[in-house]
């Protein structure tokens, strides 16, 4: 058993590691979520931690990437309302379905989602005098698979960044650092919105998720400015790996493989 004082340097280290992951691949749960489950929370229980403290991620990482978001409201109006309302939805399903179904689950939307990721995506660049005709089923699909992506955060935070990157490395004519710092600031709202769902069903572990929160916040700060130095095929490529490391991790944990 750890003391309180080094439960607090643990979790604030793991914040920090957590935060950068979170803002640079929409992977924090690879760092934080095991870490919890090995400090003795239940499943459910490190997930609600987990989801709140990473409340404070997007406090560190909207400032850092206004330089990304700039001249890309019409986007956000779309992505964040369906993102919302999805984790909703989302937070609610965390208490009705039981947590034995959760625990198994899981690691096949995050298989899903590493998969999506490692597919190279080959956008059509529209030239001079083209007319590019878009299928009208195209953007409900987005709109759905953007819904989907909330409510899977609300219910389950985990590797939620790297489901909302592979919507939008698809739908998304902008940069991998541009529908990046999107994802950061749809889903840093979708995860207060299922704080406060999850608040109101269940006791937060608040001695937990403040010292967490603290790395998140750090962390977050870090992870924007670090994306604009790194090529985006090679961040897609790590987070792809991770989500199937992650993937893997958790077969193993829910099906005793």
């Amino acid at each position: 058993m750890f003391t309180f004082g080094e439960l607090i340097v643990i979790l604030v280290v793991v914040g920090i590691v957590a935060g950068i992951v979170s803002t640079a691949a929409g992977l924090a749960s690879l760092v934080s979520y095991p870490v919890l489950l090995a400090l003795g929370l239940p499943p459910v229980t490190a997930n609600v931690t987990n989801t709140v403290g990473l409340v404070f991620t997007s406090f560190g990482a909207v400032p850092a990437s206004r330089r990304e978001l700039r001249g890309h409201g019409q986007e956000l109006k779309t992505l964040i309302p369906l993102t919302l309302v999805g984790s909703i939805v989302g937070a609610i399903l965390l208490f009705i379905i039981p947590a034995a179904t959760f625990a198994k689950v899981v690691p096949f939307f995050i298989l899903i989602a590493g998969i999506l990721v490692l597919i190279p995506r080959h956008i059509h660049i529209k030239q001079p005098g083209e007319i590019v005709v878009t299928p009208k089923w195209m953007p409900a699909l987005a709109w759905l698979g953007i819904f989907l992506v909330g409510a899977y955060t609300g219910y389950f935070g985990a590797a939620g960044g790297v489901l909302m990157l592979s919507i939008l490395s698809f739908t998304s004519a902008a940069p991998f650092v541009v529908y990046n710092a999107q994802k950061n600031l749809a889903l840093g709202l979708a995860n207060i919105v299922s704080a406060v769902v999850y608040g109101l069903q269940t006791p937060i572990q608040w001695r937990y998720v403040l010292p967490l929160g603290i790395g998140f916040l750090i962390g977050g700060s870090l992870g924007p400015r670090i994306v604009r130095h790194l090529p985006a095929r090679l961040l897609k490529i790590v987070i792809g790996i991770g989500a199937l490391g992650l993937a893997a991790s958790l077969f193993k944990s829910a099906y005793g493989l």
